[in-house]
Formats: structure tokens, C-alpha cells, sequence
């Protein structure tokens, strides 16, 4: 870093304390965290809100604003992952591993603070590369092209392999699963519809919100309402000594935390690579890296959160880099930002490297700032925060129900997007309770576009030359390996392929293997539906659903006809590796109990849907707080009215007065413009 760099810099720093842009740094943070708890809503409806109110300003106090609410809705985010299982936005899904049994076994301040150290630590130090990597990564980022994009997403859809756990025939056919559903919209070669089920809502593809939810947030509220219980019923540990731990743990596992705060900076530095995917790709470097990783992880273990939360805040300094450096957003959030740099001026490329070098770097302060004040401002609240944790299920259940369908809306703002979560929630709580993993059908679904994408553009411009580059070689060849590991482990362990292949027996098919076969059917399903496409619309989904139905059709051999001391839960063999995803805390009700209240949750879910198509989302949330905790509970009404009429003034100012957002439409807003015009005293 030369001299004029120093100067850019500290000039930078100094603007950074005028009391003005402090102030406007501030607003952004605070309402940062505020959008990062709410599930589903994230950043970038709070950015677009903001970029109107930055017209006036100067630079840097406009960047201040924008960039302090970007960089702490990640900080935010893991708040409801861990009291509830609920992920703030898709990238903190990977928390909701660890975090929620910790807090479930009563240690939630001590995972809520690892989660605010983590996240400091990764955001200050995706600031710092940021900072020394804006003028040297500009010659290397000329470098990569969609050949090197794709070996990268290539590289991610390996740690399937990893993310499976102790089910990989599993894990991989769910991957595959997922990058068929990626495939659902408007080919972008041909214009194809693909799975669009004749509906206008999929021609732009399966939206990522309501399903993330769907499938993490709604299986677990759907367990709590099970068990019905409180998700802690502990308080010894939810006090400041586990916040301290918590802090600690971050310390002691430094390391830990520079590698994927590196990797987190680093795949937010790549156009395409979302949120979603970086913190499961830093978790899986976890597991894979970490000293007892696959004994503890998924089980309460702190490491997990750590890897997840200093990724995903780390990575907004990463899309940072090509957004000031090229004018390509990292993100939908960069994007945004792009928008503020035409407002005032300032041209992405070499200007910012040169004369508004010490605006560049009043964006590295900001960002770096923003997460230390962030931080602070959730330290400041937490111990209040893990006391949420032990309250009754019928406390919380109808708020976080009636925020989580807002934030599902939010996907293309369509009636479609709750069809999709209660759908997804179905799956994924089924998915939860035969022990399917989530993780990799959530990779899948994120990485299977950017793949096809990356891949017919390589094609197109390169030809097969693009095999032959270095760094393409070198990632698929790691790729390949990761996605053989746990076939060799397998293969070795048994002492061969032919001894592999001779443990097999009689048939034994039970209930629990009809979702292999519904799996195997969907798979079928979409297979014949493609072989109809032309050649440049169905080559990948062709390719990966043929895989994925080997796949599925082995491991569910495996499960029927494997023999009983070699058998897994998942197609593999049985050896010290774990399940890869949360375990169901209602084995100790009968399956029929099960089902029965599983049936009740839902239909809760179905009557919310009915009354909110009938007279709207705001009059069906106070009814909806007072059925249900008058019917579950039953709760007292001194308790029962206030929090309706408190939940319903929140989502009234938050979501209609602030940010606008439009409501779902119903009969009534269909009929009642219509029957006026025919009964004119109505």
C-alpha cells in the first residue's frame, strides 16, 4: 500500500467522524439489524427505501447510509436462527445447525454472542481485504471469466458431498432435486419454458425466499408446535457469563474465523455467488477442517455458528470489490449501490481508484464501522433476546408465523410465493423427520442456474478451449475429489467394490421409503417433461435428473435390501460421520401423535392462507394471534389482546407505512370494485 494510499485512507477515516455521517451510519445500522431479524425481509427493500433520501447528501455520508444497513442485516440475521430455527435471511440458514441446539439445551446468549463476534470479526476483516485488494485484484478479476465462474460453482456443488453428513446417496439425490428446480422458468438460451406448470408466476424461475423458509423455518415451528413445549426451558446458562463464552470461543478460534471470513470476502467478490450458498460452503470447509467436526457439528457445536456468521458478513466487503472496481455488482445489494453512484457522480473503474480514492475507502470504514456498532448495539440487547427462548410455543408462534409470511411475499410479491412456502414447509418438515438433509437441496437450488448459465456462455465463447485453463483444471479437479470422497471412504471401508456390492439381501420395504419413491417419481416426472424440449433446453436437466435418479434409485436399494449391519439412515455405510442437519425432537411421541399435530399445524398454516385470501393479510394476523392462543394455549386475555393489537400496529407502521410493501390481493379487493359498479350503495 503506497503512500498516496495511506493518505486516501486516513483522509477517509476522518471523514468518517463528522458528526453528520456518523449519524447517517448509524440510522443505517440500526435499521440493518432491524430488517436482518425479520425472516425473509433482508437489506435489500430497506436499501431501495433509502436510495430516494440520499439525493441530497454528499458521498460519503450517502455511502455511510446504504452501507451501514448492507453490512449488519447479516448480524441481524441470526437472531431468529437461533431462538427459533427461523433463518433472517437465506444466508444464515447453515446457523440454524448449531445455533438452535445450543440455545435448545439452554445456551443461547452463548450463541448469540459467538454470532455477533463472528460476524464483527468477518465483516472488519472482509473490509480489510477489501481495502488491500481493490487495487491489486483488478489485472486478476480481468483474468476470470465465465469459464473460471462455472469450475467456482462447480466447487461449491461438490461440498454436497460434505453437507450430506452420513447420507450421501441422500444428500446428493436432494442436490440434484435441487438443481432440476433451478431449471423451473424461462430457459435463457432458447426462451423455453421449463416446469412453468402453464402459470405465469414461474416463467422467471422458483422464487428463493419462500423456499429457504419453507423449508428451514416453517419444519421447525412446525416441531415446536408439536412438542409443544418452549424451545429452552433452561435459564442457567442464558446470562452474561455465556455471553463472555461466547466471546471467547470467537478468540480461541481465531483461525476458524480468518479462514472463512477469506472465504466468505473472496465468493462475495464473484458476481452470482449469493449469500445463500456462501455460509454453507464455509460451514462445510468447517466440518471438513475443524479437529471433531464430524462428531460435533449439527449438534450444538459453537464452531458451526462461528464459520457461518464471519462468512456471511464478510462477503459484503468481497461485493464490494468488483462493484467499485468494474461496475458488476457483487449483489442485488451492489446493485442498488450502483444506483447511488450514478446519483452522485461517481463512475466505477479507475476514478475510484484514483481521484475518488478516499471515497473508496470511506466505503471500507463504513463497512468496517458499521459492523463494530452493530455488533455492539446486539450485545447491548442480547440477554433479552435469549429470554425469548424460553417462552411458551403459543407466545411466539403467531408473531413469527404472521412475520415469516410477509417475508415469503417478498419473493416476486405474488400469491405464488405462499403456495411455495407451505408447499416447501411440508416437504422440508417430511424431509426433517426421515432424515433427509436440507443443505444440499438448498445448494443445488442456488448454484444449478449460475452452472447452466456459466456453462453455455463458456461454451459459446470459447469453445472446448476453456477446459484447458489452469484454474479450470485445477477447481474440477478438486471438485471431482470432494464429490468421490465419500464413494472411496465407502469403497475402502468395505474392502472393495465386489464386497460392497455382496452386501445385499432380502427386501425389507417400509413406510418411511415411500418419500424415495415420491422423489424418484418427481425426478421421473420432470425427466419425460424435458425429453419434449429442444437440445439446448434440456441438455443439463437431462444430465443432472438422470444422475439424480441413479442416485435416488441406489440409495433406496441400499435402504430396502441392504443388509442390517451394514445399512445407514441414508444409502452410506455406518462409520463416524453425522447427520448433517437438525434432528426432530419429537422421537418420544408416537408417529401417530406425530402426524396428528404435524396435520394441526399445518391446517393452521392453510386457514391463515384462506382468511388472508378472503379479507387480507392485516385484518387476518389479530384474528389469527387471538384463535391461536386462545385455542393452543389457551392464554390468558390479558395476554392474548395486547400482543394482537401490538403485532398488528408493528406490521401496519413497518410494512405498509415505511416500506410500502403491497399487500396480497384478495376477493374482497377483486368483488367488492365490481359489485359498486352494480350496486351503487355500496
Amino acid at each position: 500500500m503506497d503512500v498516496s494510499m495511506l493518505d486516501a485512507a486516513g483522509k477517509a477515516f476522518v471523514l468518517m467522524f463528522n458528526p453528520w455521517t456518523l449519524l447517517m451510519l448509524s440510522c443505517g445500522v440500526l435499521m440493518g439489524l432491524v430488517l436482518g431479524i425479520l425472516p425473509g425481509i433482508g437489506g435489500l427493500a430497506g436499501t431501495a427505501l433509502l436510495l430516494p433520501f440520499t439525493f441530497s447528501m454528499d458521498p460519503i455520508a450517502a455511502m455511510a447510509l446504504l452501507l451501514g444497513l448492507a453490512s449488519t442485516t447479516a448480524t441481524g440475521d441470526p437472531i431468529p436462527a437461533i431462538l427459533f430455527g427461523v433463518p433472517g435471511g437465506a444466508g444464515s440458514a447453515a446457523t440454524v445447525l448449531d445455533g438452535l441446539p445450543m440455545a435448545k439445551r439452554g445456551e443461547a446468549s452463548r450463541a448469540l454472542s459467538a454470532a455477533y463476534m463472528s460476524s464483527m470479526m468477518g465483516g472488519v476483516f472482509g473490509a480489510f481485504l477489501m481495502a488491500i485488494c481493490i487495487p491489486i485484484l483488478r489485472p486478476v478479476m480481468l483474468y476470470i471469466g465465465s469459464p473460471e465462474l462455472l469450475a467456482f460453482s462447480v466447487l461449491g456443488i461438490s461440498f454436497v458431498a460434505t453437507l450430506s453428513g452420513k447420507a450421501p446417496l441422500r444428500g446428493l439425490g436432494a442436490a440434484a432435486l435441487g438443481i432440476m428446480i433451478a431449471m423451473i422458468g424461462s430457459d435463457p438460451q432458447t426462451g423455453t419454458l421449463r416446469y412453468t406448470l402453464d402459470t405465469l408466476y414461474l416463467w422467471e424461475g422458483a422464487p428463493l425466499v419462500p423456499i429457504v423458509l419453507g423449508l428451514f423455518a416453517l419444519p421447525e415451528l412446525a416441531d415446536l408446535a408439536i412438542a409443544r413445549t418452549a424451545i429452552s426451558g433452561d435459564m442457567t446458562k442464558t446470562d452474561r457469563q455465556g455471553m463472555w463464552q461466547g466471546a471467547r470461543d470467537c478468540f480461541e478460534n481465531w483461525w476458524l474465523v480468518i479462514r472463512c471470513s477469506w472465504l466468505g470476502a473472496a465468493l462475495g467478490a464473484i458476481p452470482g455467488i449469493g449469500g445463500a450458498v456462501v455460509d454453507w460452503l464455509a460451514y462445510g470447509h468447517a466440518v471438513r477442517t475443524e479437529k471433531g467436526a464430524s462428531q460435533t457439528f449439527g449438534r450444538g457445536d459453537v464452531r458451526g455458528v462461528i464459520a457461518s456468521e464471519s462468512a456471511n458478513n464478510s462477503r459484503e466487503g468481497g461485493a464490494l470489490v468488483p462493484t467499485v472496481a468494474f461496475g458488476v455488482p457483487g449483489s442485488a445489494g451492489m446493485a442498488i449501490l450502483l444506483g447511488a453512484f450514478m446519483i452522485h457522480g461517481l463512475v466505477p473503474g479507475p476514478d475510484m481508484l484514483s481521484k475518488n480514492l478516499h471515497i473508496t475507502y470511506s466505503m471500507v470504514w463504513s463497512v468496517a464501522l458499521a459492523n463494530v456498532l452493530g455488533a455492539g448495539l446486539c450485545y447491548a440487547f442480547s440477554t433479552q433476546f435469549a429470554r425469548l427462548a424460553t417462552l411458551r410455543y403459543t407466545l411466539i408462534m403467531p408473531s413469527v408465523l404472521g412475520i415469516i409470511y410477509i417475508g415469503a411475499f417478498q419473493g416476486t410479491r405474488n400469491w405464488g410465493d405462499l403456495w411455495t412456502l407451505l408447499i416447501f414447509g411440508v416437504f422440508g418438515w417430511t424431509m426433517k423427520q426421515l432424515k433427509w438433509p436440507r443443505p444440499p437441496l438448498i445448494l443445488g437450488l442456488v448454484l444449478g442456474d449460475i452452472i447452466e448459465r456459466y456453462m453455455f456462455i463458456s461454451i459459446q465463447r470459447y469453445g472446448v478451449e476453456w477446459f484447458a485453463r489452469p484454474l479450470v483444471i485445477v477447481l474440477f479437479a478438486v471438485s471431482i475429489y470432494g464429490l468421490m470422497r465419500p464413494l472411496i471412504q465407502d469403497v475402502r471401508k468395505e474392502g472393495g467394490v465386489m464386497k460392497m456390492l455382496s452386501g445385499y439381501g432380502t427386501f425389507n420395504f417400509q413406510k418411511h421409503n415411500w418419500f424415495h419413491i415420491f422423489v424418484i417419481g418427481v425426478i421421473s416426472v420432470m425427466l419425460f417433461e424435458a425429453s419434449r424440449w429442444n437440445w439446448h433446453a434440456k441438455i443439463v436437466p437431462v444430465i443432472v435428473g438422470s444422475i439424480g435418479l441413479v442416485i435416488c434409485i441406489v440409495a433406496l436399494l441400499n435402504e430396502v435390501a441392504r443388509k442390517p449391519m451394514l445399512a445407514t439412515a441414508g444409502g452410506g455405510q455406518a462409520d463416524e460421520k453425522i447427520h448433517m442437519d437438525l434432528e426432530s425432537d419429537t422421537g418420544h411421541l408416537p408417529p401417530s401423535t406425530v402426524a396428528f399435530r404435524g396435520a394441526i399445524f399445518f391446517g393452521w398454516l392453510l386457514a391463515f392462507m384462506g382468511s388472508m385470501a378472503v379479507i387480507g393479510l392485516l385484518p387476518t394476523v389479530p384474528i389469527f394471534v387471538l384463535l391461536y392462543m386462545r385455542l393452543e394455549g389457551p392464554e390468558p386475555w390479558k395476554l392474548v389482546i395486547p400482543q394482537a393489537a401490538g403485532l398488528t400496529v408493528f406490521i401496519w407502521v413497518v410494512f405498509d407505512k415505511l416500506l410500502t410493501i403491497p399487500w396480497p390481493q384478495t376477493y374482497m379487493g377483486i368483488w367488492f370494485p365490481i359489485l359498486k359498479n352494480y350496486i351503487p350503495s355500496v
